[in-house]
C-alpha cells in the first residue's frame, strides 16, 4: 500500500469514528491490492475542533466533536472487491474483533457475535444487538426473533444465504437493554465497513437503534415507516425489529407492508428517484 492509499484508508476510518488505529483493533490480511481508495467524487463531512476536558489554557490541545453518530460520508468510500477478497477481509475482522474490549459490553458476552451472510449480498439486515442464543451460538438471529426473521424473509422469498445479517453491536447487552451511544459509538466504524465490503443494493433496518446508527434519525419509528433513508447513497427501510412483534402480535401487519416497500425498492435496483427524507 503506497501513501496515497495508507493516507486515504486512515482518513476513511477517522471519518468512521475510529479515533485510534492499533494491531488488535483492526487487522488486514496483506494483499496486493489496495484495501480501498476513497473516491474523489464523495464529499465528506468535516468535524469541529472541541476543547478536550481537562486542563485548560496553556497547552490546551482541540479533538474532534464526539458525537452519536459521527459524520459521514454521503456515498461509499471505498472500491468493489472480487468476492473472495470480500471475504477475506471480513473473516480477517471478525478474527481481530474476537478479544475485542474496546467498550463495558465485553464484560457482558460469551463471544462477538460479527455476521452472517453473503458477502455480496443484495440485502443487508441491520438489527440492534445479539439476544443470549445468538451469544451462545455466535451467530446473529438464531434465538425466537430470529426464526420471526427467516419467516419474514421467505414471505419476500429470501434464505439466509442470500443476504447478510449483522447488528449495529456485536456483544450481547445486559437484560437485553438498548446499547448506549458510545457503545454504538465504538461498534459503528465496524459495521459500517462491513457494509463497505458488502455493497449491499438495499438495507433493512430492523428497530430504532439501527435507523439511528446508520442515517442520524432519530424520531419515532412511526413517524419514518414508509419513508426512505440512505446510509451513504444506499437506500434504508426503517422498519420493527422482530422482537416488537413477538411483543406485539397485533402489529404483524406491519412488518408486512415494510417487506412490500422493501420488494419494491429492491426490483428499482435502489433507484432512489421519489423517495424522500425526513427533515
Amino acid at each position: 500500500m503506497n501513501l496515497t492509499h495508507l493516507t486515504a484508508t486512515l482518513e476513511y476510518w477517522l471519518m468512521a469514528g475510529v479515533e485510534v488505529l492499533s494491531s488488535d483493533q483492526l487487522q488486514f490480511p496483506p494483499s496486493k491490492e489496495p484495501v480501498g481508495t476513497i473516491l474523489s467524487s464523495c464529499p465528506l463531512v468535516s468535524r469541529a475542533p472541541q476543547q478536550i476536558s481537562g486542563r485548560q489554557g496553556r497547552g490546551a490541545r482541540t479533538a474532534p466533536v464526539v458525537t452519536f453518530p459521527p459524520p459521514q460520508p454521503s456515498c461509499l468510500t471505498t472500491e468493489a472487491l472480487p468476492r473472495a477478497m470480500r471475504q477475506e477481509q471480513l473473516a480477517a475482522m471478525a478474527q481481530s474483533l474476537s478479544q475485542c474490549d474496546r467498550c463495558n459490553l465485553s464484560q457482558f458476552r460469551t463471544q462477538v457475535v460479527f455476521g452472517v451472510g453473503n458477502p455480496e449480498a443484495d440485502l443487508v439486515f441491520v438489527g440492534v444487538g445479539p439476544d443470549p442464543e445468538d451469544d451462545l451460538r455466535g451467530e446473529p438471529f438464531v434465538g425466537t426473533a430470529g426464526r420471526l426473521l427467516d419467516k419474514m424473509m421467505a414471505s419476500i422469498s429470501f434464505r439466509r444465504q442470500d443476504v447478510y445479517l449483522v447488528n449495529v453491536v456485536k456483544c450481547h447487552t445486559p437484560n437485553n437493554r438498548s446499547p448506549l451511544p458510545e457503545e454504538m459509538v465504538q461498534c459503528q466504524s465496524f459495521l459500517f465497513a462491513q457494509l463497505e465490503l458488502i455493497r449491499p443494493k438495499v438495507i433493512f433496518a430492523l428497530g430504532k437503534v439501527a435507523v439511528q446508527s446508520l442515517t442520524g434519525y432519530d424520531g419515532s419509528l412511526d413517524s419514518i415507516r414508509g419513508k426512505t433513508l440512505f446510509w451513504r447513497g444506499i437506500p434504508v427501510i426503517p422498519s420493527y425489529h422482530p422482537g416488537f412483534y413477538l411483543r406485539s402480535p397485533s402489529r404483524k401487519r406491519a412488518a408486512w407492508e415494510d417487506l412490500l416497500r422493501l420488494e419494491k425498492v429492491l426490483a428499482s435496483r435502489g433507484d432512489p428517484s421519489g423517495t424522500t427524507v425526513p427533515k
